[in-house]
């Protein structure tokens, strides 16, 4: 709060007030239109925003019609028929790749978004999951907030840049991909990767299904560039027993063995590992953060890594314990086949967020090694699908951060691990470097993607577009 030292003084007074109300002025008009954005390009990105969100495209009905769609705008917009291709490996599962041709100076830049959407049963919302709704300063709708907004910005800001008649120092792409949700064969990226590695071949990716901002408590704190991506393996552990009759107990129970080897696996941690990324985050969010866990940033991010403070720093909340570990937790539990009977099998599934750094063989045996017991067997599930961590690209920082001071002052970008997955796996194990960048602003303590009454806010979405406008156009301007 402002205090006037001479407070009686009618001067300072006035003063304070036209500042105030200047400063009142801005914010408003600062939250109501996003800077540099024309009402033709607002409700051109509404319409189309509108669009997808009518469109169903969850898993089983697949995205062709929703590419066809977008296609079709940018034909509108004068794009070239061959540099507009939509195909796949199946009729319901065609994906859009669209390009904005540039001077050919650098190589091409590549920009992704999947449309597909998780299941929304009508009945579990309280409006239409599938109608595209304005109410009390947000959009309704699946897929608002994971991701067909972002898939709207990439095509909005694609007219944009035409109508403009921008030419860029490299080939622009767009690939708007199906099934990343459940990572199935018919996996847009994937299937381009493995069959038109050409259309989609690039410098470099990035992927606004990562990163992106964060507002707490009403203000915008952090801007997150993803650099890398745990990975998801799960293990199954089962122990199996002869069984008998429950009124003939026995001390090797399977159930008991089981939980036995859960135990030990509860109070197991796997060591702190240190990489660039988490360097760059944790020294960035010191600058943000108070009291002890400022210190402990500070102090974290210094050499030689001090491991009792990264501990310390681990404890006291699950998200940074997840950016500096690998991590395992048992997730799903089963037992036994009547109520009278002892056991002849117990079961638990333990899921793993692997850090790059750590192949899943290795730890299939740390997991064997610290449930200490030779009649659990540990059995991996799925296939995992490790990617490289990628080397922080100081074009894509800057510009971000650039961007960030014009759009919202005081912001940090800070580069990240995500914790969830996405489809820049497939793009880094295919050796193309990929950052998860998006401008747009989600509450950290509201996070409605795959649940009910997705939603997303009507100026963060709006914002969410300019910002990736600007950060096409400044990684693909040359520079003097």
């Amino acid at each position: 709060m402002l205090y006037f030292q001479n407070h009686k003084s009618t001067l300072g007074w006035c003063a304070f007030l036209a500042i105030l109300a200047a400063v009142q002025v801005d914010k408003f008009w600062a939250l109501q239109t996003p800077s540099s954005m024309s009402a033709e390009t607002q409700k051109l990105a509404r319409e189309i925003f509108r669009e997808l969100v009518e469109i169903n495209i969850i898993h089983d009905r697949g995205i062709t019609k929703a590419a066809e769609a977008m296609a079709m705008r940018l034909r509108a917009a004068g794009y070239p028929p061959q540099d507009i291709q939509v195909l796949g490996p199946q009729p319901t599962k065609h994906n859009l790749v669209a390009r904005l041709r540039g001077n050919g100076n650098k190589r091409p830049l590549l920009f992704i978004a999947h449309l597909d959407v998780v299941e929304a049963r009508p009945e579990d919302w309280s409006v239409d999951p599938f109608r595209f709704l304005e109410r009390d300063g947000y959009f309704y709708g699946r897929g608002t907030s994971d991701i067909k907004d972002e898939g709207v910005g990439l095509i909005a800001n694609l007219v944009r840049l035409r109508k403009e008649n921008f030419l860029p120092d490299r080939d622009l792409i767009v690939a708007l991909t199906d099934d990343e949700e459940t990572g199935g064969d018919a996996n847009g990226v994937a299937w381009l990767l493995a069959h038109q590695r050409k259309l989609i071949d690039a410098e470099y990716c990035i992927n606004p299904d990562a990163g992106g901002g964060v507002i707490r408590k009403g203000r915008h704190v952090l801007l997150e560039l993803q650099t890398g991506e745990k990975v998801y393996v799960s293990f199954q552990l089962e122990v199996k027993n002869r069984g008998g009759h429950s009124s003939l107990p026995v001390k090797d129970n399977a159930i008991y063995r089981l939980a036995q080897g859960l135990t030990r696996l509860s109070q197991f941690e796997f060591p702190i590992e240190w990489n660039e990324t988490t360097h760059n985050y944790f020294e960035k969010m010191a600058t943000r953060e108070s009291g002890q866990t400022a210190k402990d940033m500070m102090a974290v991010v210094r050499r030689p890594l001090n491991l009792e403070v990264a501990a310390r720093l681990a404890a006291s909340s699950p998200y940074y314990n997840a950016l500096m570990r690998s991590t395992c937790v048992a997730t799903q539990l089963m037992g036994g086949h009547a109520e009278n009977a002892l056991p002849q099998s117990a079961r638990a599934i333990v899921n793993c967020r692997l850090l790059p750094e750590d192949p899943p063989d290795d730890v299939q045996r740390i997991l064997e090694q610290v449930v200490a017991d030779k009649e659990i067997t540990v059995s991996r599930l799925s296939s995992a699908l490790p990617s490289p961590l990628t080397p922080l690209n100081q074009e894509v920082l800057q510009s971000a951060e650039q961007i960030s001071r014009e759009m919202w002052p005081g912001v940090i970008v800070a580069p990240v691990i995500s914790t969830g997955a996405s489809d820049g796996v497939h793009l880094r194990r295919a050796g193309v470097p990929v950052y998860g960048v998006s401008g747009t602003f989600a509450d950290v303590d509201d996070t409605r993607a795959h649940g009910r009454d997705e939603r997303i806010g009507v100026t963060e979405f709006y914002d969410g577009v300019e910002f990736m406008y600007r950060l096409m156009k400044a990684l693909s301007s040359d520079k003097q």
